[in-house]
């Protein structure tokens, strides 16, 4: 769903861009409080799967394909807050360096493709684990359902900035019935994946998701009849450290889009289909890097076209998780200078 330039109009472009960077801004003051000791090294490596994952097109109708937004995902991993500023990162590193998604579009991409997203996912999977039982499953599927709903409700979001904004003059009822029917189908295969990697992390390491906070119910005993809590022991060392899972998830994402991007379906995602159908990419613009080495997510003068795309992801992932991190660590330094005590002089 990356709008390029030229879908829409320069005042609805930087109105949108007004409102992308309010949310931004917001984002990195909330993001101070989910940063922890846990998240913070995190944030970074979530950023960089999502790059990675949204390298691997499925099919989802004949000629179409789709891609993982990653705002459910992020947000349940991380936070809302936190989310929001991993898709942005994201969003941010595919405009520059791969020409993906346009620059004077990149308020409406952040607004539709981050902050829309996380806000819904996270609105509804918040109201699901409060109903669900609290166990490991309900986190699980309370993902999935909120991935679902995550991404009709982004289409949604395009078709009223395209109503208002849109360089083309087309039926808006047809627009919004394709992008919304495409991308419900699309939604399922962005819940699979958020639920399959949400349920992997709860697997292992539960503790390092932001979601599932204060939802472990406490081990109980029958002791002469009666059920009592079982004392919390701590954790050992080992079980507390991030290294591992911090490790695996980016070698997974190296792999991912340096080796397995390359059988990622080539037909045109929901937006480009309904584009090309509708009309509504008439005077689509240049994109202002499309000379770019990585533009098109291939790495210029690499003739072997599995070589230059896996180069590509390998660099994207890499530029992604180091972009990213060094972000949340400063937004949690930020946080950890706003609460340290100041001494007073005499």
């Amino acid at each position: 769903m990356h709008v390029p330039d030229g879908f829409i109009d320069a005042p609805i472009s930087a109105a949108t861009g007004v409102v992308a960077a309010a949310a931004v801004a917001v984002s990195l003051r909330g993001a101070r409080r989910e940063l922890d000791e846990r998240t913070a090294p995190l944030a970074g490596l979530v950023a960089a799967f999502i790059f990675a994952v949204q390298m691997l097109n499925f099919p989802v109708a004949a000629g179409t394909s789709g891609h993982l937004l990653g705002g459910a995902l992020a947000a349940i991993l991380v936070g809302p807050y936190t989310g929001v500023l991993c898709v942005s990162v994201v969003l941010l590193m595919q405009g520059i360096l791969f020409a993906d998604g346009g620059l004077t579009a990149l308020g409406v991409n952040i607004t539709d493709m981050a902050v829309v997203t996380t806000v819904v996912a996270y609105a509804v999977f918040r109201g699901l684990v409060k109903v669900l039982p609290r166990k490991r499953g309900s986190i699980t599927a309370a993902s999935f359902v909120a991935a679902v709903l995550s991404v009709p409700a982004a289409a949604v979001a395009f078709t009223l900035i395209y109503a208002v904004g849109g360089t083309t003059d087309v039926s808006i009822g047809k627009v919004a019935t394709a992008m919304i029917g495409v991308h419900v189908l699309i939604g399922i295969g962005e819940a699979v994946i958020t639920a399959l990697t949400v349920g992997a992390v709860i697997a292992v390491r539960p503790d390092l998701v932001y979601g599932a906070r204060g939802l472990q119910q406490k081990l109980k005993l029958r002791v002469d009849g009666q059920l009592v809590d079982v004392p919390a022991e701590p954790a050992p060392a080992a079980a507390r450290s991030h290294r591992k899972v911090w490790i695996t998830g980016l070698v997974t994402s190296l792999v991912l889009a340096g080796f397995v991007s390359f059988y990622a379906s080539a037909d045109p995602d929901g937006l480009e289909k309904v584009a090309a159908d509708k009309g509504i990419d008439a005077k689509t613009e240049k994109h202002a890097t499309a000379d770019s080495p990585l533009a098109d997510y291939g790495v210029k003068d690499v003739e072997d076209a599995r070589l230059s795309g896996g180069l590509a992801g390998v660099i994207g992932v890499g530029v992604t998780v180091v972009a990213g991190s060094t972000v949340f660590w400063a937004v949690r330094r930020r946080r950890t200078a706003d609460t340290t005590p100041v001494g007073t002089g005499v």
